[in-house]
């Protein structure tokens, strides 16, 4: 057998074939064959397998059963035989190849893979408006020198690996001062885990280090003055100024990255290199603001500064930062500045925070149970040593009453005894300390389980940026976003300020790429859209001025009926029968009928101590005995206006089991603005319509009005920091009654924790369909004339860019599927929009302490240099600065001009029913975010079963089984129950 195909050097593939066999009841003896099979003999799947691997220059390995050898065919003669195959296992026999393609599945085409689509053109529509972006411009000198990305491998002495966080960036600090010119004097870029980038080489492929540390904080009894276990009071240790730790650390080279590919990010030309090379700049501002000894949280960091501190009580705190990213634009490339906030422990006295965390105002109503879930990890200073510790629990016993062996010497010949000594008498003998109140409390536990170390609480203090992870209350969430606002000429200032301070010109690593960052906000041009017109009742038409319309003296557009409700008060304080007449007179002046409620039910005081799910049903009860029938609508008073624990048990008994759409409201302070707020929602539920957009009724959207047209609006809600275990919910809002845009219906379920990608958009199960898209299509066809959409508008939420192909191969293929199970032949065409409120980007008036007026798009100089993107600020900011939607059109097939589509984003800005204001992102995301809020009250997911139902809910590959939500009433699924 000849080969021509000449090995190329670089090569080094190989290839793995194993072979499967099937048993037979004999065994079969050993047979070697010299030569492949000719003529009429049966080929078997190992000539098969090795004719296939001769043809690649690769190293073949066979392994049949426990047997493994391996050649490279291309390295034999020519004109040598084939070496014999490996003996075979008894009770085997090769499997023949006309049934292994049996076996064998067929192959499927693949489908080739979307990308983000390119810009098909700027905008031209629109007042020009003169703006500042809080973007850098960059100036980068070219070269054509490289990135060399090591792994970094830590280790102690005993070859363990390093675990625990923050040591790393030490560790790597020490080696490069200790081994400066062993590394060629290069300077480091290091992510604080396994990566670090240098320009240019390391001297040795291959890089192991000893590095020694001083460890100040090992919790080594005599040298910090901590009681611990015997050995801890060694005295000769005490003559010690710190205990020392080895380190071994190894750098072994993973990749080259060019930096000329720095340049290719700017054109936008993304490939591996290019965001790679991007990914090491952002890690060099990492480091530099790590080096200043900040708090870093992703791309942000925060300075140790009590000026940037506010408290938001509880014993935490919001601290503002700054967010630096390096991002390529059309202008080039630029670097992203903006403020930022995280919640931080407060720093102190550890007994200060656990009054503030508990609310209680003296030491002796802590409770120390939840003291200890609060403490855990967290990280303390201990006098009289003044060394660092992290906080394992509390002590069992009382600090006057918690021993440890304590090892003693016995006058001066040099013999020790170990005595039990108490914590407070420890402090009291050996440190001249005598505790004033925490004798007869729990110890802090800052030690090891076998070896415990033991501080009393009156002499720990919280070190400072320590992040709380923890979920915040309603009410700290609410004071931090109150204290964390900056009008827009405040917020500029505070940038300015941080980059001066930053001085990122002088790092050696970012004068090593040659990156030097302008001092000044970049220009911009924007353009203001003109505001749609609204159509309201009696036929008026109206338009919305700075953002806002004011439907005082006007009608709905289409209003409902209030018939057949009634009110139910859980404890509220308030004039009930007054709430009622004023809804009513309210009502009429916008054209809705309501009548008088069948009846008001009161909670029965003795009710209010009772469990939540009994005050439900008791409440429903009441309902049943006293009204003929169910009612239609339900209007709920609540005792607090945040957060009631009777919300959620009542959505889901109303909403779920009876198919009763119902109204919350906290009366604490009612007037007619808050009551005709109320209305707007009422009148959504019950079926009307409050506004429209006008070239919606005269149907004269571009593209949407002229064929049908489904609008999705999909979003995926986890819960809040603190809750990692509680499933995604994952919520589609899609319209309805086309012609309209402003009409919509919801579907939710529940998926994997954290799992942003939506996993239940098309769940196949024999002949149906149990996905989230289907019930949608078939609602829309339902109320659109019996006709099938032609175009599929999506808009998602939430999802990073890192995610982008992801929603294009992954989401959209299973909404395609969806379509084609309803209908094998029916071909929409679809277009994906992603929505980001999550960034980082502002804009400023040039010449005004003013926000960016509504309606201002941005789709040049800071935005993608190749892909279709633009800024919106629909919404008119009266507090703080406007935070722009980033809009991302991933893919469109329907053919819509940029001019054509911002024009359609904006308008869907007015068609939320809920206010008279456009909001700041289109409102079928908004929708999408309520729905799924709403009904993930539902439920108390940390007191759920891992149980799965049959409908409604996903687990990933491998997952457990997540909790389901139950299905909506057939009386409401189709309203919009979450206006």
């Amino acid at each position: 057998m000849a080969f021509s195909r000449a090995r190329e050097p670089s090569q080094s593939w190989n290839a793995h074939i194993t072979l499967p066999f099937k048993a037979t009841n004999s065994p079969e003896k050993t047979r070697k064959r010299t030569k492949p099979p000719t003529g009429d003999q049966e080929p078997s799947r190992l000539a098969l397998a090795l004719a296939l691997a001769l043809a690649s220059p690769r190293r073949i390995s066979l392994e049949l059963g426990s047997t493994k050898r391996s050649f490279c065919p291309l390295m034999m003669d020519p004109h040598d035989e084939l070496p014999p195959p490996p003996p075979l296992p008894p009770n085997v026999v090769p499997i023949k190849a006309e049934d292994a393609a049996k076996l064998s599945p067929p192959n499927k085409p693949t489908k080739p893979t979307r990308l983000p689509i390119a810009r098909p053109g700027l905008g031209k529509k629109g007042q020009p408006i003169q703006l500042l972006a809080n973007h850098f411009k960059v100036s980068v000198k070219s070269s054509d020198d490289f990135f060399h990305h090591y792994h970094v491998n830590l280790k102690y002495e005993d070859d363990q690996p390093v675990e625990g966080k923050g040591i790393g960036r030490k560790v790597i600090d020490k080696l490069q001062h200790t081994y400066r010119s062993e590394l060629a004097n290069k300077d480091f870029a290091y992510d604080g885990e396994k990566s670090l980038f240098t320009v240019g080489a390391l001297p040795q492929v291959t890089n192991e280090f000893t590095v020694i540390l001083e460890d100040i904080g090992t919790g080594k009894s005599a040298a910090n003055g901590s009681p611990s276990s015997p050995g801890g009071g060694d005295r000769k240790r005490v003559r010690r100024p710190y205990q020392t730790k080895t380190y071994k650390v190894e750098l072994c080279f993973a990749a080259k990255i060019p930096m000329a590919a720095i340049a290719m990010a700017i054109r936008g030309q993304e490939s591996e290199n290019s965001l790679e090379a991007l990914r090491v700049l952002d890690i060099i501002l990492r480091q530099h603001s790590a080096k200043q000894g900040c708090l870093l949280v992703r791309q942000s960091s925060f300075h140790n500064n009590p000026a940037s501190f506010v408290d938001l009580g509880g014993g935490v705190m919001g601290c503002r930062g700054f967010h630096s990213s390096f991002r390529g634009t059309q202008s080039g490339l630029s670097l992203n500045v903006d403020v930022s906030t995280t919640m931080i422990v407060k720093p102190g006295p550890v007994i200060d925070f656990l009054l503030a965390n508990q609310k209680v105002d003296h030491p002796d109503r802590i409770d120390w149970p939840k003291a200890k879930r609060a403490l855990k990890n967290l990280r303390i200073k201990a006098a009289p040593g003044n060394s660092e510790f992290k906080v394992v629990g509390l002590s069992d016993r009382k600090c006057n009453e918690q021993t440890f062996p304590w090892r003693q010497r016995n006058g001066n010949n040099g013999d020790t005894n170990i005595v039990e000594i108490t914590v407070s008498d420890y402090f009291l003998r050996h440190k001249g300390i005598e505790l004033r109140y925490s004798g007869n409390f729990p110890c802090i536990h800052a030690g090891r389980s076998k070896r415990p170390t033991y501080f009393p609480v009156e002499l720990c203090t919280l070190v400072p940026l320590q992040r709380y992870t923890k979920a915040l209350s309603t009410l700290q969430r609410s004071s931090l976003v109150e204290k964390s606002r900056q009008k827009p000429q405040e917020r500029m200032s505070t940038l300015n300020d941080a980059l001066k301070r930053s001085n990122y010109d002088s790092d050696p690593m970012l004068m090593a790429c040659g990156i030097s960052i302008a001092p000044k906000f970049t220009q911009i041009e924007g353009r203001v859209l003109q505001a749609p017109k609204l159509r309201v009742g009696n036929g008026e038409d109206m338009l919305p001025r700075n953002g806002r319309w004011n439907l005082a003296n006007k009608k709905f557009l289409r209003t409902c009926s209030v018939a057949r409700w009634s009110v139910v008060n859980f404890s509220a304080r308030c004039d009930v029968r007054g709430v009622v007449r004023d809804l009513k007179r309210l009502g009429a002046a916008k054209g809705i009928e309501i009548e008088e409620p069948y009846t008001v039910i009161e909670e029965i005081p003795s009710m209010r101590r009772a469990r939540v799910s009994d005050r439900v049903d008791k409440m429903i009860a009441e309902i049943k005995s006293k009204l003929p029938g169910l009612p239609k609508f339900l209007l709920c008073l609540l005792p607090e206006r945040k957060n009631c624990e009777v919300y959620g048990p009542w959505k889901r008994k109303c909403l779920a089991d009876f198919g009763i759409v119902t109204q919350c409201l906290a009366p604490t302070r009612v007037n007619d603005n808050y009551l005709n707020n109320v209305l707007l929602k009422i009148n959504a539920k019950l079926g009307g319509l409050n506004t429209l957009l006008q070239i919606e009724v005269s149907r004269t959207i571009p593209i949407v009005s002229e064929k049908p047209t489904i609008i999705l609006g999909m979003d995926v809600s986890h819960g809040q920091p603190g809750q990692s275990d509680r499933p995604s919910i994952a919520a589609v809002v899609s319209s309805r009654e086309w012609p309209l845009v402003s009409r919509y219906r919801a579907t939710v379920h529940t998926q994997s924790p954290k799992l942003e990608m939506m996993s239940s958009l098309f769940k196949p199960d024999g002949t149906a369909d149990n996905g989230l898209i289907r019930e949608s299509l078939i609602d829309f066809y339902a109320t659109s004339e019996q006709r099938k959409p032609d175009n599929v508008i999506i808009f998602r939420d939430g999802v990073s860019e890192s995610q982008f192909t992801q929603v294009i191969n992954i989401e959209l293929e299973q909404i395609i599927e969806a379509c084609k199970f309803l209908d094998e032949k029916w071909e929409p065409k679809f277009t994906v929009i992603v929505a980001q409120k999550n960034h980082h980007t502002r804009f400023f008036q040039t010449g005004s302490p003013e926000n960016v007026p509504p309606g201002t798009v941005v789709d040049k100089q800071v935005c993608h240099p190749k892909n279709f993107d633009f800024y919106m600020c629909a919404h008119a900011g009266m507090i703080g600065t406007s935070r722009p939607t980033h809009y991302h059109v991933l893919h469109d097939e329907i053919g819509f001009t940029a001019d054509a589509l911002q024009e359609f984003v904006h308008s869907l800005s007015y068609v939320y029913q809920r206010s008279t204001t456009a909001i700041s992102i289109v409102a079928p995301i908004s929708y999408a975010h309520l729905a799924a809020a709403q009904v993930g009250t539902f439920m108390k997911f940390e007191d759920m079963s891992d149980a799965s139902s049959s409908q409604g809910g996903h687990t990933s590959v491998g997952s457990v089984p997540v909790p389901e939500l139950p299905r909506l009433h057939e009386n409401v699924q189709n309203t919009m129950f979450f206006c």
